[in-house]
């Protein structure tokens, strides 16, 4: 698979994760969020991620 320049990753246990590149090889991700009201980065999370 290509790496999706416009999604930036570090997460190398995922399996979509490019390898070569700090990048995804999914053409989009879905960004999900914990509970109810987001007020911090730390209540998102890739939806997309999957243990390679």
């Amino acid at each position: 698979m290509h790496s999706n320049e416009c999604i930036g990753c570090t997460v190398t246990e995922c399996k979509y994760h490019a390898k070569t590149v700090q990048q995804c090889t999914l053409p989009h991700i879905q960004v999900v969020k914990h509970g109810g009201e987001c007020c911090s980065k730390e209540h998102t999370d890739c939806g997309s991620f999957e243990r390679g």
